[in-house]
């Protein structure tokens, strides 16, 4: 008997020295994990901090409708200062009394009849009326060409205008839409880099978690370790009666009881604790609401009333993200409720 209780107690010990040298372990690379997260973040902050603007590369963008001249005061009526050409008719007429005047003379050396004198007069009058007529038609020609040429100079300044008009609002619009081009840029640069920090801060908290789960498990497993090795050597002791009295299998049924439940709830390395989630574990459950993240929350009792008696509040276990989870060493699934945003909590 008594070496089958050394036995027992060697293999324990085992266990209970392997569970204490690997807890250790994991709290020495959660502590090396820390610091890298540490120096990781350190060097993002330093980035942030030294990283270039976002810059507007069409803010000096300017409007060059300044450069269209208005040419319109440049251009005249070449019409405009036409006189009458009188010198010719002058001339004609001229001519025409100095011949009249001549003939005269020859009628009165002649001593010609007053007929003839009238007669004449009338070709000198005749000649002056088509002088006149000829003058007159000039005059209406050039006002003609005067109203042509102001119709002509309206009509270049009115395209004139309408070229000034058109560069000015071509260049305004080419001026805003260089402006909403630049704005947008901008807008989806800040867009990028707001996106890209909350991609790494997501990814960090995934690391983190991912990170916490691990550590939770290894101190689950090494506190179960240690847990078991403890429950084995005490239940080989009470197995041989070392508790003393006939009734030495039911102690040992109770004290068996006692290290799974304690096995069920203990401590998960400081971060938190473990519960017993295992849906096979639980009777009478009921969902009794959603968290905030979406997880279903139940009502439930444990068959098994060691691990407590009444309705709890709680998860099941594989409803919820893995990395929550911790398998025990008993093979039934229990969840650290420290990194979920549901209570475990008895009603």
């Amino acid at each position: 008997m008594s070496g089958m209780i050394v036995a027992a107690g060697i293999g324990a010990a085992t266990q209970i020295i392997g569970g204490i040298f690997g807890g250790r372990k994991a709290k020495k690379q959660a502590r090396a994990a820390a610091r890298e997260k540490k120096r990781i973040q350190g060097a993002i902050n330093a980035f942030e901090r030294n990283r270039q603007d976002v810059i507007n590369p069409y803010s000096d963008v300017k409007s060059l409708a300044g450069l269209a001249t208005d040419l319109s005061g440049e251009m005249s009526n070449p019409y405009a200062d036409l006189g009458v050409a009188t010198s010719a008719a002058e001339i004609q007429m001229e001519q025409t009394d100095l011949a009249l005047a001549a003939t005269l003379d020859t009628l009165q050396a002649t001593g010609a009849s007053a007929g003839g004198a009238t007669a004449l007069a009338n070709a000198a009058a005749r000649s002056k009326k088509d002088v006149a007529a000829d003058i007159e038609k000039q005059e209406a020609q050039n006002e003609k060409l005067a109203a042509q040429g102001e119709a002509e100079l309206q009509s270049k300044q009115l395209a004139e205008q309408a070229r000034i008009q058109a560069i000015q609002i071509s260049e305004g619009g080419r001026a805003q839409e260089a402006m909403g081009k630049g704005k947008a840029f901008q807008f989806e640069a800040q867009e990028q880099r707001d996106q890209a920090k909350l991609d790494r801060m997501s990814a960090g908290l995934t690391q983190a978690s991912a990170n916490q789960a691990r550590a939770n498990e290894a101190g689950a497993a090494n506190t179960a370790a240690i847990i078991g090795g403890i429950g084995n050597i005490a239940g080989a002791v009470i197995g041989q009666g070392g508790f003393g009295g006939g009734n030495s299998a039911s102690a040992g049924s109770g004290a068996g009881s006692q290290f799974s439940s304690m096995s069920g709830s203990a401590g998960t390395g400081g971060t938190g604790f473990s519960f017993s989630s295992d849906k096979r574990l639980k009777k009478n459950i009921e969902k009794i609401g959603k968290s905030s993240n979406g997880l279903n929350i139940y009502s439930f009792e444990y068959i098994d009333k060691s691990y407590g008696e009444g309705t709890y509040q709680g998860v099941m276990s594989d409803e919820i993200p893995k990395d929550a989870v911790i398998k025990g060493a008993d093979g039934f699934d229990r969840v650290d409720y420290s990194i979920i945003d549901v209570e475990f909590k008895k009603i």
